[in-house]
């Protein structure tokens, strides 16, 4: 018995540690290229915004911090957009009218994208909703940040000034 109660200790440290580790194995890296549909209808690639702070939020309509988030980001964007900072919604949804109305119903304005297939959220390792991914000017992946509770933003705010400032 007690046997079996350290080996499923020890498996569990290490789905953790695995967990943990692919969670920010991102960090430093080179942030994958992608392109997805937008809800404007075009498509919209990553690399096209190389020279600008890119946040990547993964996001999905049954996500309450999602849904909480979401506002706040929004405000990022509308404040720093003129000076380099750009924001991309990444829905994760099979359905993007459900998102498309949530997009509508919170009134906001950055780019939504759409990754019914999941392909994208698998490249970043997104294991849980949100995960908000900041990249610098150059195309690194700078943080990671898993989930959302209320002061995350303050955290992004000045992450976002001291890229913007390199």
């Amino acid at each position: 018995m007690m046997k079996m109660k350290n080996l499923l200790v020890g498996l569990t440290f290490s789905v953790f540690a695995a967990t943990s580790l692919a969670s920010s194995g991102l960090t430093g890296q080179v942030a994958p290229d992608f392109a997805l549909k937008s809800s404007s209808g075009d498509n919209l690639r990553l690399s096209e915004y190389r020279g600008d702070v890119v946040m990547v939020n993964f996001w999905a309509t049954w996500c309450g911090p999602c849904r909480q988030e979401m506002p706040l980001l929004d405000e990022l964007y509308s404040r720093y957009e003129r000076v380099g900072f750009s924001l991309l919604g990444v829905n994760i949804d099979d359905d993007s009218r459900k998102a498309m109305s949530m997009v509508s119903e919170l009134g906001v304005s950055f780019p939504v994208l759409f990754d019914a297939r999941k392909e994208v959220s698998k490249l970043y390792e997104v294991e849980a909703m949100p995960v908000t991914v900041l990249i610098d000017r150059e195309g690194t992946v700078r943080y990671v940040h898993h989930g959302y509770k209320p002061g995350y933003e303050d955290k992004y705010l000045d992450q976002i000034r001291s890229l913007l400032r390199e």
